[in-house]
């Protein structure tokens, strides 16, 4: 792996040198665009738009439009808008993980110490497992501020970039017309839900769809003619909820006895 940040853990007048890595790595297949006409590969380039003519990466730079003219903002001008935060996890607090809505939560990342951070950052991590806390902070990547949660994880601090409130969009716009449960229906919707219930292991859920994709990429290489499964209908309108309920509870007492 490769580490995208090297700075340092602020915590209180503790820091930590540290390097960041990316904790996930993508699953689906990597699909190339190509013309219909004659499967010839897309490619996309950076183009000056007065000139018409491609921009070399090393001539690229950035601005922001202000009173219909462009600042130029060299590189040296991200760090001086703020230094510490370019440089330093600033932890200003620490939280009940629980506490903290799913909808925040953005990107992992791992969090590794130089060797003059080692005491301190196991410190830290012994300490966060010991109250059973997250740091709560914020640091810049890649030119943004985020607000990151630090945490341990085994023997290493796992990093969780978390969304600001202002980024997440309000509910009013989506509409839930207001109905009432039946009782019986509702009995019925707990009972198949406690039936479903089982102890949390990820291992247990694979990218089933890339698989399949990979098998029917394989078969038109051959030549063969793939068809698709019939599919089977979840929901009818000619059936009345509490009998989808019935075959469901029915459904999964069967799955479980085999």
């Amino acid at each position: 792996m490769k580490a995208i940040w090297t700075g340092a853990i602020g915590f209180g007048l503790v820091n930590i040198p540290v390097k960041l890595y990316s904790a996930v790595q993508q699953s689906e297949l990597d699909l190339d665009m190509l013309d219909k006409k004659d499967h010839a590969n897309i490619k996309f380039k950076r183009v000056n738009a007065n000139t018409g003519r491609e921009v070399a990466w090393e001539n690229i730079i950035r601005g922001y439009k202000m009173d219909d003219r462009y600042v130029i903002l060299d590189p040296e001008d991200f760090e001086k808008a703020s230094p510490e935060k370019t440089k330093t996890i600033s932890i200003d607090a620490f939280v009940n993980e629980k506490e903290i809505e799913g909808i925040y939560y953005e990107m992992p990342y791992y969090l590794q110490p130089e060797k003059a951070g080692v005491r301190a950052y196991a410190l830290l991590r012994d300490a966060l497992k010991k109250t059973g806390k997250a740091g709560l902070g914020t640091f810049v990547l890649r030119n943004r501020e985020s607000l990151v949660l630090v945490k341990p994880a085994g023997d290493i601090l796992l990093l969780n970039k978390i969304r600001f409130a202002q980024e997440i969009r309000d509910t009013g716009e989506i509409k839930v017309p207001g109905t009432q449960s039946k009782p019986a229906e509702l009995k019925m919707a707990v009972q198949l839900i406690q039936q479903l219930t089982t102890d949390f292991d990820i291992k247990k859920y694979k990218d089933t769809y890339t698989e399949k994709l990979m098998k029917l990429i394989k078969a038109k290489a051959k030549g063969k003619k793939v068809t698709a499964p019939a599919l089977r209908v979840a929901h009818s309108r000619s059936r009345d909820l509490m009998s989808q309920l019935k075959a469901s509870l029915g459904t999964t007492a069967k799955r479980k006895a085999s």
